[in-house]
């Protein structure tokens, strides 16, 4: 992709560490069937480069946005969470606007908490584009939210009659992992990065050969994100059906064998939050999570309720998104 003609946030700006350090905020109270978006919202709440960015209040500062502004609404939320003195507070800065941040969301229904997250990603990303237009694609990924969530895929096609290799680049939010055949999350990952065959009627178009051929096709993150979202896959293909086995999930998570150049220096990323589902079906049930606070402390947060809980709790969980920060190296 070409370099950027502007760049919207400099890098250097985002802070990987909290700059403050507290106890556990507020925890939020349900709004009707609103689990779905409490979980999330304390998940972002506590991402140490969104909330650093959020807490210094820069956005709204600067911000010239008419009506809608989902920064704005994240702004608010996070300072009135992080700074109130009540144990639980009402999350209206986002549920009153539901309906904006997804078409498809409707007041007092129960919704998917992914699909939710990236929504809110997508529109804090529209956000942040608010007054730049005919942006360039690269310039657009130097906003905030961009540089802290998105990484980039490549998929790699080989060529099994020429050798000729061929790549695709895509942006992701989140890694999506089969866990059907894994019991772990490295597991999980080694099968996502395995090469897969191409032939048959998915066989590959060789602009070498100019034929449709067999091929070989392997996927790996070509660029890390500062932040890691990591989703285990719980739905069964064509069914409601939900997998409820538990997934073994690392505190410390080397991403680098899963990279592009799986031989260079270790990629370490840190657990911060684990979002939770509970339930038979993926259709119905209750979110929760569990969240590290800027004191260092885990607490689970259950709507209203906000407790402290060791590590080895947290490691215990059936998760369904895993939230890991990039940690900072020596030289960083």
């Amino acid at each position: 992709m070409a370099p950027p003609q502007k760049i919207l946030f400099p890098p250097e700006k985002i802070c990987m560490d909290w700059q403050q350090r507290q106890s556990a905020g507020a925890g939020l109270y349900n709004l009707g069937n609103t689990c779905f978006l409490n979980s999330v919202l304390q998940c972002l709440t506590y991402t140490p480069p969104l909330a650093n960015y959020l807490l210094s209040r820069e956005h709204s500062q600067l911000c010239h946005q008419q009506g809608f502004c989902m920064m704005c609404r994240m702004e608010a939320h996070v300072n009135k969470v992080l700074h109130s003195s009540d144990s639980a507070i009402q999350p209206w800065d986002v549920v009153s606007v539901l309906s904006r941040i997804g078409e498809h969301f409707e007041p007092g229904m129960p919704e998917d908490a992914r699909d939710f997250l990236r929504c809110t990603v997508s529109a804090m990303q529209t956000a942040c584009l608010s007054g730049s237009s005919d942006l360039d694609a690269s310039s657009q990924l130097t906003t905030v939210v961009q540089q802290i969530f998105v990484g980039f895929l490549r998929s790699r096609v080989t060529c099994l009659s020429c050798n000729m290799t061929t790549n695709f680049y895509q942006a992701f939010l989140d890694l999506s992992l089969d866990i059907q055949a894994a019991s772990s999350v490295t597991a999980a990952l080694e099968n996502f990065v395995k090469p897969k065959q191409l032939d048959g009627e998915n066989c590959f178009k060789c602009s070498k050969c100019d034929k449709m051929v067999a091929a070989s096709k392997s996927l790996t993150v070509h660029h890390a994100p500062r932040v890691l979202t990591v989703c285990l896959e719980r739905a069964e293909d064509f069914t409601n059906r939900k997998i409820s086995k538990v997934v073994e999930y690392p505190e410390c998570l080397d991403l680098r064998p899963y990279t592009s150049q799986a031989a260079g220096e270790p990629l370490l990323y840190c657990l911060y939050a684990v979002l939770v589902h509970s339930g038979d079906s993926c259709n119905e049930g209750h979110y929760y999570c569990y969240t590290k606070a800027s004191n260092g402390l885990w607490y689970k947060m259950d709507d209203m309720s906000v407790h402290y809980c060791d590590i080895d709790t947290v490691l215990r969980q059936q998760a369904y998104l895993l939230f890991y920060v990039r940690k900072l190296q020596e030289n960083d």
